[in-house]
């Protein structure tokens, strides 16, 4: 039987004779009496719970540390477009490694009805799928994986579904498993992402090969771009604020007298704050300027530790000696955000024009009236009192919160200029504000369906590295004329050429307009890179289409993660 805790108190009368009386003559339990009220003195003892993690983020903890509640809200924000042919297992195993994270939506096109052959490799069918819908089956079966995920099946042709060319403009992501049925098809799809501003992927996945590519919108910005911690620090003590600079002089006012504890813990950025005033005084106000004037003003700062004492010297100087030459820096506009303005200059705004351009226009602004872009706010480890280092923490986070609020007048501004009806959230504002210094643009080119003439002379150089994966990437090529030729050829009509022969050929016209782009006259190194990618050929030959299972998840995995990368911007 399980013993239930009652609770005493002690009378007064026994409480006074218990004090009075010799240790040795303790009372008996008689006089003791039971409490009167248990639950309120359990009450009182028990200490208030703890706000734990919500079911969601235990769900999704591992990857909240990888790209924290933002990325995961714009995965769960995120709709998927499968464009599925062939077999279709890479693309279905695509999408398996985003329904696990949490993607909002997905949707399944494919004509195909299944056959005996796809249960034997896609792992999302059943025995009782046969005859049924393919895109139905599996997306029955890949929402069993998160019931937080939903997808929506639709059994149609290529072709009708994008009748509509805006109908790819709902969709924040598309994947498309070639070989199509037509090069029209891969053309077509191409084009309509970059005319919408879709992340594309090109998938191929045949027996032992497979490869992808990707077509990015023409101008496509990432805010969070996960720069090393260490060349994040924004410290401005070449430029302190007056809320800075007043604590520095307080903390620093009689240095010399204060103990060996408060020496030693005063934080390495307010003694470089103080040296550097003292620096200034006797050298017409500049602060150190070459190498040779900083590794002199790092060796004065490590002549006034303490050494006479218990440790022998001081960390918060040795902290303050080695952050001289990488904090002691004037800023300087980093070149991804050159490369941002410079396009801010020519590019037109609207109500139509998204935030991200909005808010780039404002950091502008802020960049031109304070020479600086917003403080980030965020403080390196340090030895310090917690005191001093929290007050730290609050005067660097009041000047970033200032910061982020200029640069929101000049978005609202601009906002009620444009007469937009729904004003950017300050939480995007802010995460702008603080990455400001590692924002990059990307220029996203078409996806080329032939090789890219741009491109020529650099694949025929790269083609010559004998460890070059290119190989693959021009048979798949190869693959895909093919493919398109056979399709655009009647049913009843019967090629003479053997299908390797007919890849040879594809193989040979590619390998051919490469080496007449690079002005390569030599038959022998043309002849020396086709036989290279023969092995190649002779596998997608013999494979005639069909996925390898692992093959395909594999590459599904690396797709994804790409995926996600793109998605969580």
């Amino acid at each position: 039987m399980q013993s239930i805790p009652v609770i005493y108190v002690i009378p007064p009368s026994a409480l006074a004779r218990t004090l009075s009386a010799d240790i040795a003559d303790p009372l008996p339990l008689s006089e003791f009496q039971p409490s009167a009220n248990i639950n309120m003195a359990t009450k009182a003892l028990t200490p208030p719970p703890l706000q734990g993690p919500t079911a969601k983020e235990k769900k999704y903890d591992r990857q909240l540390r990888l790209w924290a509640a933002s990325g995961q809200e714009a995965l769960e924000q995120a709709h998927i477009l499968l464009l599925n042919s062939g077999p279709g297992v890479v693309g279905v195993e695509v999408l398996k490694n985003l329904i696990l994270p949490g993607i909002g939506n997905f949707t399944i096109v494919d004509e195909e009805e299944v056959i005996e052959q796809d249960l034997g490799i896609n792992f999302f069918l059943a025995d009782d799928s046969l005859g049924k819908s393919r895109a139905s089956e599996t997306c029955k079966y890949l929402t069993e994986l998160n019931p937080d995920v939903h997808g929506h099946p639709m059994q149609s042709s290529l072709e009708n579904f994008l009748q509509d060319p805006k109908v790819l403009n709902r969709y924040s992501l598309v994947l498309l498993v070639a070989p199509s049925k037509s090069n029209l098809d891969l053309s077509l799809v191409a084009r309509s992402c970059n005319e919408n501003a879709v992340p594309l992927f090109l998938i191929h996945s045949v027996g032992f090969f497979s490869q992808f590519s990707v077509q990015l919108p023409d101008d496509f910005p990432i805010v969070d771009t996960h720069p090393d911690p260490a060349s994040t620090k924004d410290l401005r003590l070449l430029q302190p604020w007056p809320e800075l600079y007043e604590f520095m002089k307080s903390k620093t006012k009689d240095l010399d007298s204060l103990s060996d504890h408060d020496h030693g813990h005063l934080p390495y950025l307010l003694l470089l704050l103080r040296f550097l005033d003292d620096w200034k005084q006797s050298h017409d106000g500049n602060p150190p300027g070459d190498y040779s004037e900083k590794k002199h003003f790092k060796t004065l700062i490590e002549g006034k530790a303490r050494t006479n004492n218990p440790e022998g010297g001081e960390e918060n100087f040795e902290e303050a000696a080695a952050s001289v030459l990488k904090s002691l820096n004037k800023p300087s506009l980093p070149s991804g955000l050159r490369t941002l303005f410079a396009e801010l200059d020519s590019k037109p705004l609207d109500r139509e024009s998204p935030n991200f351009w909005l808010i780039a226009k404002a950091i502008q602004q802020f960049y031109s009236d304070h020479d600086s872009l917003p403080l980030p706010g965020a403080l390196p480890d340090m030895k310090a009192q917690s005191k001093d280092y929290i007050r730290l923490q609050n005067i660097y986070k009041a000047k970033a919160r200032q910061d982020a609020e200029a640069v929101t007048s000049h978005v609202r501004a601009m906002e009620e200029a444009q007469k937009r009806t729904i004003a950017i959230d300050p939480k995007e504002i802010e995460a702008f504000c603080k990455g400001a210094a590692f924002v990059k643009l990307i220029k996203g080119q078409p996806l080329a369906t032939d090789v890219d003439a741009s491109c020529l002379k650099s694949i025929y150089r790269d083609l010559k590295d004998e460890d070059s994966l290119l190989p693959i990437y021009i048979a798949f090529l190869a693959y895909d004329a093919m493919v398109a030729q056979a399709a655009d050829q009647p049913p009843e009509a019967d090629s003479e050429q053997k299908p390797l022969d007919n890849l040879q050929t594809h193989t040979k016209d590619i390998i051919t307009k490469l080496a007449a782009a690079a002005n390569d006259n030599g038959e022998q190194f043309q002849t020396t890179i086709i036989a290279r990618i023969e092995p190649v050929l002779e596998e997608l030959v013999r494979a005639d289409g069909a996925e390898l299972h692992n093959i395909s998840a594999l590459t599904g995995g690396m797709v994804a993660q790409e995926a996600i990368k793109i998605l969580t911007k």
